[in-house]
């Protein structure tokens, strides 16, 4: 069964170990319980059969808010929970009544670029080895437009 909660800090100490080898080496362990203190962050996880097998988190900036990042377990990728965790996102956005969401993505992970376009989301502009020597692709999703 699958079910998508609010993270909490005991959530994140249960993939502490496992962040870079089965998630990713996105953030480290501090930076991570940092963002999940924050007032202005908000988290969700994806669990199957009760195991974390990805998470998401927003910042909100109101009337803004930035996707931080949607990561699913190595070994569970491609199979619609990011698309799952996505959609939760937009949910949770349009009840904080934020009017936008903005992200980053790596211009090489097409993946994900594929999914955010499939939800709405639009190029809005690029950063320059924003991921090492590969670029960042800025997307908007304008919700103040949707009913």
């Amino acid at each position: 069964m699958v079910t998508i909660t609010k993270m909490t800090l005991d959530d994140l100490n249960n993939i502490k170990d496992i962040l870079i080898s089965d998630f990713d080496d996105f953030w480290n362990y501090s930076i991570f319980k940092s963002e999940l203190e924050s007032p202005n962050s908000y988290y969700i996880v994806i669990k199957n059969n009760s195991k974390i097998i990805g998470f998401a988190g927003i910042k909100l900036c109101p009337p803004d808010c930035d996707i931080m990042n949607i990561v699913i377990k190595k070994d569970f990728r491609n199979q619609g929970y990011g698309l799952l965790l996505l959609k939760e996102l937009i949910k949770l956005s349009k009840s904080f009544d934020v009017q936008n969401i903005f992200l980053d993505v790596n211009e090489k992970n097409l993946p994900a670029i594929s999914l955010y376009n499939k939800l709405g989301f639009k190029k809005i502009s690029a950063r320059k080895n924003y991921y090492k020597e590969n670029n960042a692709i800025i997307m908007k999703l304008d919700l103040s437009q949707k009913q």
